[in-house]
């Protein structure tokens, strides 16, 4: 899906890759509801709205960062998010004074700022340090879209379900913003590539919803952070892109302060912890 958003940024703004995205999505959610009896009308529209409202202003963020950022730059700054969980989980504690903070996690914390420190070197040299920042912010609107899926799974909503709002929601926010910075006339290979990123990015979003709901949290985290080593060779092979020994650290990590800020809380007993359980990823 990376790959696919940043050949298209080429030709689309954001909010134009976002709508495709959006629209894609929720026709494909509509077919799975009707495929598995089901329907997409849900008894919590205002906790749709609200995750749909994060979930969105990320991926518009990310879209962003992806265009202009090398790949794996961009796809490691919003894997972030299970860091910025876990600086939740430590702002909780203390704030209810319910818990004890873990130094454990305020390490992870730490190391994963050390990544994005890295990481955000580079590209301040190259002039690109805007667009990390709003590929940083992405990640860490994306951890509060992460507990709100956690809370609609909770109340029984089926994945398809939840994707089809996010996706509707995706639909809403393109068009306000292809108002405000207009269209672009399609051509083949663009009208592709938006396809191509409506289904990848909604059958991996199924996917991880489904794996998250049966598998094991940790497990799946891991597989999950195998994105940034795929998204590293694609950005060689297909894009070029010249990732600097500094900035592969940085990747490095934060996908160990992400892990094991997982392990972390999947460990954990606490009611606190119990509630910051991490779901998947919005993309």
């Amino acid at each position: 899906m990376g790959v696919c958003v940043k050949l298209a940024s080429a030709d689309y703004t954001a909010g134009e890759i976002v709508f495709y995205r959006g629209l894609t999505g929720a026709l494909m959610m509509t077919a799975l509801a009707r495929w598995r009896g089901g329907t997409v009308a849900t008894r919590l529209p205002s906790m749709h709205f609200w995750r749909s409202l994060s979930g969105v202003i990320s991926l518009v963020l990310w879209f962003y960062a992806i265009g202009s950022l090398p790949l794996a730059t961009a796809m490691t700054l919003n894997y972030m998010s299970s860091v910025w969980m876990a600086l939740f989980l430590i702002g909780g504690a203390v704030a209810l004074g319910t818990a004890r903070v873990d130094g454990r996690l305020i390490a992870t914390v730490l190391i994963g700022f050390a990544g994005v420190a890295l990481i955000l070197r580079p590209t301040l040299e190259e002039r690109q340090l805007w667009h990390g920042l709003m590929g940083l912010l992405s990640g860490v609107i994306a951890a509060t879209a992460y507990l709100q899926v956690a809370a609609l799974g909770k109340a029984g909503e089926p994945e398809y379900r939840i994707v089809f709002y996010f996706s509707f929601g995706g639909i809403v926010a393109g068009a306000l913003l292809m108002v405000a910075t207009g269209m672009h006339g399609h051509t083949w290979r663009g009208a592709a590539l938006l396809l191509a990123v409506g289904v990848l990015a909604t059958s991996a979003q199924v996917l991880m919803t489904r794996a998250y709901s049966t598998g094991r949290t940790l497990v799946n985290a891991s597989l999950q952070y195998l994105g940034i080593a795929w998204s590293f060779l694609y950005g060689v092979l297909i894009f070029g892109d010249k990732v600097t020994p500094m900035a592969i650290s940085g990747m490095l990590l934060i996908a160990v302060a992400g892990l094991s800020a997982t392990l972390l809380r999947a460990r954990s007993s606490r009611p606190a912890v119990a509630a910051l359980d991490d779901p998947p990823n919005t993309a």
